[in-house]
Parts: structure tokens; C-alpha cells; sequence
């Protein structure tokens, strides 16, 4: 595989580029850090308060996990049932896409009315995780090569041997991207739950933290639970890449194009 090394470089190159100029601005303009915290900073309030912070990343990074688990569990097994039987498909697929476009920082507060806090934040990840799986593995399923469809029915392959040989290995990288998109979604939708449920003085993940250190001014600590979300946010996105260049890398051509 060919990779030239200033594609690696050149996003550390502007990032660093970044850093540098937020510490000039900080410094030249004298700003005190409830205005606007030096990075340098925001890396020692990481370090003091790192007991507490990475406390809460784990609470955050669980309900991602979990949401996510159960939206590839749901999101899949109804995309099957979608591609089986249409009368479901054309019964139940609006409703998803209710879920999806009603945002979720509307629903927040009302799950926080009927579940507890763990709980609501568990569905506000789900929500918004749950769709990018269903729609990109009934999208997957139904993109079967006509040709190769005919052929299985004229070996006389059951339904069973269609879907396992067939659909199954055809929906794979759809499926893989949707997993992708619904692991952002899913660390998104925690954090929208969680700053509703610190909005009303309950929960424990980074979210949380913002708003406890935005309400007592504390924002070198507020800056430091936002780089660690983002942190979360990257792992959790080259965590799946990586399983999908794994699963892919043999047979399908979105990954065999890199190779020289």
C-alpha cells in the first residue's frame, strides 16, 4: 500500500499551526483563562484534574459503546426483516426516519422525565446511532447484482443460501459504513444527553463537566473535557476504520484501490 508521508504530516502541520496561534492570541491579547485558557493551560488542568476527567470519559465512552452495540443489533436485524418482507419495510421505515430528523436535544428532556439519568442518555445515543445501520444495510441488501440473483435462483439456492452467500457478503461494506457514521453519532447523541441531564444537576460523563465547569467559570477545565471528547470521538472512528479495513482489505475494492 502506497502512502505518501506528507498526507500524514500535513494534518499535524496545521494543527500544530492552531495551537500556536490560539497561544499568541492568548498572549498577546493578555487573556485571562475564565476568558480564554492557554493550551498549555488546559494540558495542565488535564493533568491536576485527570482522576475526575477520565472518570467521566469512561461514562461517556460506555453509553457510546453500548448505544452503538444496540443500534447495530436493532439496525440490522430490522434491515433484514426489511429486506424479506417489503409490507414491513413500507410500515416501519418512516417511523426510523422520524427518529432521525427529530433532533435529539428535543427529546432529551423528555426521556429524563420517564427513565433515569443513565438510562435517557443510553436512548439519546441510540436514537441517532440506530439509523445510519439500518439505512445503509437495507440500502446494502438491496444492491444485490440482479444477474448474480437470477443465477442463484436458477441453481436452485434457498432463501437461506441467498441471503448467507449472496445479500450478506454484498451488504457487508454498506453495513461497515454506516457503523462508521453511527459511531460519531452515537459519542454525539451521549453528550447531547448528558448535557440535558447536567442541565438539571444529574449525571457523571465529560458532557457533564462541561456544563459543571461552564456554570463555575472553571474553563481551562471546560476546554480540557471538550479535548477529551474529541479524543473519545477519534478513537472511536479509527477504532471502526480499522475494523473495516480488516474485514475489507482481502476481496472489496474500496480498500484494494489503495494498494500500489
Amino acid at each position: 500500500m502506497s502512502t505518501s508521508p506528507l498526507r500524514w504530516l500535513l494534518p499535524f502541520g496545521v494543527l500544530a499551526a492552531l495551537i500556536l496561534a490560539w497561544a499568541a492570541v492568548v498572549k498577546l491579547n493578555n487573556l485571562p483563562p475564565y476568558v480564554l485558557p492557554a493550551p498549555g493551560k488546559v494540558l495542565e488542568t488535564l493533568i491536576e484534574d485527570r482522576a475526575v476527567l477520565f472518570a467521566s470519559m469512561l461514562v461517556t465512552l460506555k453509553t457510546t459503546v453500548i448505544a452503538l452495540l444496540l443500534a447495530v443489533a436493532g439496525g440490522a436485524a430490522l434491515a433484514l426483516l426489511f429486506a424479506s418482507a417489503r409490507i414491513v419495510e413500507f410500515s416501519l421505515f418512516p417511523i426510523a426516519v422520524i427518529l432521525q430528523v427529530t433532533p435529539v436535544i428535543a427529546v432529551a428532556p423528555l426521556m429524563l422525565i420517564y427513565l433515569s439519568t443513565d438510562a435517557a442518555v443510553l436512548v439519546c445515543a441510540w436514537i441517532v446511532a440506530f439509523f445510519p445501520v439500518l439505512s445503509n444495510t437495507t440500502l446494502g441488501l438491496k444492491s444485490v447484482d440482479p444477474n448474480l440473483r437470477d443465477l442463484f435462483r436458477l441453481s436452485g439456492a434457498t432463501r437461506w443460501q441467498t441471503l448467507a452467500q449472496l445479500k450478506l457478503p454484498t451488504a457487508l461494506p454498506y453495513f461497515l459504513g454506516g457503523l462508521r457514521i453511527a459511531g460519531g453519532l452515537a459519542l454525539i447523541g451521549a453528550v447531547v444527553g448528558e448535557i440535558a441531564a447536567g442541565s438539571a444537576g444529574q449525571g457523571s460523563g465529560l458532557a457533564f463537566r462541561i456544563v459543571e465547569s461552564a456554570y463555575r467559570l472553571n474553563i481551562p477545565r471546560l476546554f480540557a473535557a471538550l479535548l477529551l471528547i474529541s479524543l473519545t470521538g477519534i478513537l472511536i472512528y479509527a477504532g471502526l476504520s480499522l475494523l473495516s479495513w480488516l474485514v475489507l482489505r482481502r476481496w472489496h475494492e474500496s480498500e484494494l484501490g489503495g494498494r500500489a
